[in-house]
């Protein structure tokens, strides 16, 4: 008779890594349902005939910016891929919001959390980030982080969560709920329910790869511009189609912007690009913040400034329809900076002319003039 060995009186092995993991899913879900959706405002401008301008208000999340939808992708992404385990030491390098949200996750889950940080972020991110339990490593240069970031997860047995890898492929940029199948279902009862264009700033490039792809996915007749700072790689990588181009100064414009072609930046979903001069960027800002009785952030700048850019193009050309953007952050976390008079012209930066000539665009639809030169792609570019 063959031979069969005896059970093991023990049972099967425990799955302890299983549990901890299971657990984690479940506050990750929690957090989830709770902040599944933001609000999709859509200030009157009376000059912009036939234009609906809207912005997706992602600074209402909990940790109070567009990236806490990419920290809790990636925590996601970490626990299913068995990279994120119970008493993981977990790193990121980022300008500050990412890091925000990160640290928050790691706090609920229990975890040590460590950001790797250019030292000019803001004190009201980095506070944020202490607050939540993280530590903060700051490097004197933008592209320190990367390296600096990699080897403090080494040395400590942790993980990298790496955003500016893993931002477009965390995310399921098919649906289930991402930030474009919630703009679209918002806009589904709005008078221009496809939009004409929708408008992103790229930091990662993930939220414009989700939204590029989604919009294909679908098929709507809805085009994608990514707007693009003065201190970036993006743009002249998208013109040139080379993926090497570097920037050798970091963006003064935090969140978006970066010295390198990042992975996630998917150049050929993208429709348009434009390259917009800092001043711009704050100028915008500082004008939707009147707007809105509230402030937000210079990347939101950036978002605003490239929906007037295309609305003044549209009514130029007897075209209406809908452009749909995001409030990435409060301006709460500028104080210091893009709302400090000193700060700018310490910068050589005077935005009030600029503030005028888009309060007289958004109240009589008068083209915009005497503005700093906004990069364009020439006519005959091609994808990537």
């Amino acid at each position: 008779m063959p031979h069969h060995p005896a059970p093991n009186p023990a049972g099967l092995p425990p799955f302890p890594d299983r549990e901890w993991a299971r657990r984690a899913m479940t506050i990750l879900q929690g957090d989830g349902r709770r902040s599944a959706d933001t609000h999709l405002v859509n200030p009157s401008f009376r000059g912009l005939k036939g234009i609906s301008i809207y912005l997706k208000d992602e600074s209402t999340h909990p940790t109070g910016s567009l990236k806490h939808r990419l920290a809790r992708s990636l925590f996601l992404y970490g626990i299913c891929n068995g990279r994120i385990l119970q008493g993981t030491t977990l790193v990121e390098a980022s300008s500050g919001s990412t890091a925000v949200s990160e640290a928050y996750f790691a706090e609920l889950l229990g975890l040590p959390f460590i950001a790797v940080m250019p030292r000019e972020t803001s004190r009201q991110k980095v506070e944020a980030i202490e607050r939540y339990g993280g530590r903060c490593h700051f490097v004197d240069q933008a592209d320190q982080i990367y390296s600096t970031a990699a080897e403090i997860a080494e040395n400590a047995g942790g993980y990298y969560l790496d955003q500016f890898t893993y931002a477009e492929r965390a995310t399921d940029w098919r649906g289930n709920n991402n930030i474009a199948e919630s703009i679209f279902n918002q806009m589904a009862e709005e008078p221009h329910p496809q939009p004409r264009w929708v408008v992103m700033s790229a930091g990662t490039g993930g939220t414009a790869a989700t939204l590029g792809r989604f919009i294909r996915y679908r098929n709507f007749d809805t085009r994608l511009c990514v707007a693009d700072v003065e201190h970036s790689a993006f743009f002249d990588a998208y013109v040139s189609q080379d993926r090497g181009v570097k920037c050798a100064t970091g963006s003064r414009i935090e969140g978006v912007g970066r010295p390198r072609v990042e992975p996630s930046f998917i150049p050929e979903v993208i429709d348009y690009m434009i390259k917009i001069p800092d001043v711009l960027s704050i100028a915008a800002m500082r004008v939707l913040s009147r707007r809105l009785f509230r402030r937000v952030g210079g990347s939101t700048g950036t978002n605003f400034f490239a929906q007037c850019w295309i609305a003044d193009q549209m009514m130029k050309a007897g075209e209406e329809g809908s452009i749909v953007s995001l409030i990435c952050d409060s301006g709460e976390r500028y104080t210091s900076t893009y709302y400090n008079d000193d700060w700018l012209r310490a910068r050589g930066m005077d935005v009030a002319p600029y503030c005028e000539i888009l309060e007289d665009f958004l109240d009589t639809g008068s083209s915009f003039a005497d503005l700093p030169q906004v990069s364009c792609p020439p006519a005959n570019r091609i994808p990537m």
